[in-house]
């Protein structure tokens, strides 16, 4: 029977990741993303591979679209097992001069998102009845908060409680409601921030890089592959008696 993964923000860096994991463990992949340009070419590349996948553009900030995500991926590819909720957005500016727009629109992706792709997800399983795996992405910034990030890491810290919140409701569907906690992972986004930290601290782009290397007990940054493994556990019968729990990798930046 196939089993169907559909992860949100698939387009590149930690989503691409998990796409291509998942894939190993024979699910179908929805690959939904706001870019559809980049959502094809994973799809793409899946299909080389012999995997069942398919691309979708949608905005997770639009609860419709996510809802009607989870029905046309239904209907193309099989019945849902797993969603990974990894779509967001990140800024980096100080609290007093944070932009009211760039607020609410990373709070409309990161927490409403969230927020709209349990309950899509919830509703698909209910009506499956066979339970299923609902996995979220928050972040190192949600468990220590992070100077320059104050938008980002309140959402994340959202995340984190939105999480157990879900887990706590839909144990009795079966329903497993988890979270990875990426650290320092290179990617577009991670360039982003990189490059504007250092614009507001006065130094250098490879200066901020060194800065937070120095941080990270293990001596390197993550690489997507490093949080897609984390998520295929979450997502496989060995992690069955997990719920409501959230998963730092991070290499050693932070113990709690």
């Amino acid at each position: 029977m196939t089993k169907l993964a559909i992860i949100t923000g698939a387009g590149q860096g930690i989503g691409e990741g998990i796409t291509y994991r998942l894939a190993r463990d024979g699910y179908a992949i929805a690959v939904a993303d706001i870019n559809p340009v980049t959502a094809e070419q994973v799809a793409e590349n899946l299909r080389e591979k012999s995997v069942s996948a398919k691309a979708y553009q949608l905005d997770v900030a639009n609860r419709d679209e996510v809802f009607n995500l989870v029905k046309q991926a239904v209907s193309d590819l099989g019945d849902l097992n797993v969603f990974v909720n990894n779509a967001g957005v990140a800024f980096i500016d100080s609290i007093v001069d944070s932009d009211p727009a760039a607020i609410e629109r990373l709070l409309d992706v990161n927490l409403k998102g969230t927020y709209w792709g349990i309950q899509a997800a919830a509703r698909q399983f209910q009506k499956q009845d066979q339970g299923g795996r609902i996995i979220n992405a928050a972040s190192l910034a949600g468990v220590e908060a992070s100077a320059l990030q104050s938008a980002y890491s309140a959402s994340k810290f959202a995340i984190r409680g939105l999480t157990q919140s879900a887990a706590k409701e839909l144990a009795v569907d079966q329903v497993t409601v988890n979270a990875y906690d990426p650290g320092v992972v290179r990617t577009p986004l991670r360039d982003a921030i990189d490059q504007r930290t250092a614009e507001i601290n006065h130094i250098s782009v490879p200066t901020q890089k060194a800065h937070v290397l120095a941080e990270i007990a293990l001596g390197r940054e993550g690489k997507p592959a490093d949080v897609a493994e984390v998520v295929a556990w979450l997502a496989s019968p060995a992690a069955g008696y997990i719920t409501g729990q959230s998963i730092l990798v991070d290499g050693g930046m932070r113990f709690h």
